[in-house]
């Protein structure tokens, strides 16, 4: 059949056919169709869709083959027209030569039976595909709340382990911080130590001072024990700052903090860590015996 797509009427030859009238053997455009029902209201004319080729006109579909499907072939359950069965082969003629061929009108009772056959097993099916769908959807549903629940349960799972990360990150800088407080000197010793030579300045002037007015005595000697022991008190105390200046300068170690070998063992942990397990899931198969149902390998491949 030669694969038209615009309307027969040598006026309307540009425009674009929307059906097509087997018994006429035309292609109609819309106007073309409005005044063949008025004149041919007992002809049924064929609703061109998308790709006309799709189109059953009664027609060979071979290209070059404008002829009426006369022919029946039992070899390849097809439709043929003279073309398809004569002897001159090439040029997409006899490709049914050697078939075993006979007119449609021979083969009609046979294939008004194996209709009728066909009806009772599309009526057999009708009664098992509704309960075959809703169980195919309850079994989806199933593995979809699966997944999800997996999905979920995986989620919790790794917030904890980042909960306790972030809870180990906190513990181990406050150890930083007490370790450092315990073994070596805080901020304020640094304050006290830049005030060191002032009071010792000081310390020795008042000194010198008292030494000088002991024996006169002019302030009384309470006053000058009192001068005495604040000196003693500031040597006490410039001592500990010294001591603990000199303590830090003579550590030779200091603390740190080695941790690429867990590290490294930890990221190999957490790159193998949780294992996806297939169990036994339903076998849709096996449930719907598909070799036998083929309308269900359609529902399952297009669902």
């Amino acid at each position: 059949m030669e694969n038209k797509t615009f309307c027969s009427s040598k006026d309307h030859s540009e425009i674009n056919a929307i059906s097509y009238c087997q018994k006429c053997e035309i292609y109609m455009c819309n106007k073309c169709e409005k005044i063949h029902s008025e004149i041919c209201k007992n002809h049924i004319p064929y609703s061109l869709n998308k790709d006309p080729k799709n189109t059953f006109t009664g027609l060979c579909k071979i290209s070059n083959h404008s002829s009426k499907l006369v022919y029946f072939c039992k070899d390849h359950n097809q439709l043929c027209c003279g073309l398809c069965i004569t002897k001159i082969k090439g040029e997409g003629n006899g490709q049914h030569t050697d078939c075993n061929l006979c007119f449609i009108k021979d083969i009609k009772d046979e294939k008004k039976s194996k209709l009728g056959e066909n009806i009772k097993k599309l009526e057999e099916l009708s009664k098992i595909i509704d309960k075959s769908i809703k169980e195919l959807k309850n079994i989806f549903e199933k593995i979809n709340k699966n997944k999800e629940d997996i999905k979920i349960n995986i989620q919790k799972i790794f917030t904890t382990i980042r909960n306790k990360i972030n809870e180990r990150e906190d513990e181990l800088l406050l150890e930083v911080d007490k370790i450092y407080e315990e073994n070596f000197f805080s901020e304020d010793i640094i304050k006290k130590g830049e005030k060191l030579p002032k009071n010792i300045k000081e310390s020795i002037q008042q000194g010198n001072l008292i030494n000088n007015e002991w024996d006169e005595n002019k302030y009384g000697l309470n006053c000058l024990l009192n001068d005495c022991i604040n000196i003693e008190n500031n040597i006490k105390e410039i001592d500990i700052i010294t001591e603990s200046i000199s303590k830090y300068n003579n550590i030779k170690s200091e603390i740190k903090y080695d941790s690429e070998k867990d590290l490294n063992e930890l990221l190999e942990l957490i790159k193998n860590f949780g294992v996806i397990i297939i169990g036994n899931l339903p076998k849709i198969t096996d449930k719907f015996n598909i070799s036998q149902n083929p309308l269900i390998v359609i529902l399952i491949k297009y669902n």
